[in-house]
């Protein structure tokens, strides 16, 4: 697995999700429950992950989408 983007952002979570889902690329969306222990705050970000295989079209996507900028770095 991959992380693919790490956000505070719950509206660009839910975004990436939706085009993700869109292009049939399972992803896990980690520390989404995070929020009983902050408070619901919102400190802590959520990571998206996809699996290794479906790196590269999940970084076209979301690049394609205007969201290059949100990407983690890719080792």
């Amino acid at each position: 697995m991959r992380e693919l983007v790490r956000t505070n952002d719950m509206v660009l979570v839910s975004a990436i999700g939706a085009l993700l889902d869109g292009a049939n690329i399972h992803h896990l969306v980690l520390d989404q429950n995070m929020s009983i222990i902050e408070g619901s705050l919102g400190v802590l970000p959520r990571r998206i992950l996809i699996h290794d295989d479906d790196n590269r079209q999940a970084r076209q996507l979301l690049s394609d989408a205007g969201l290059a900028n949100e990407l983690r770095p890719d080792d």
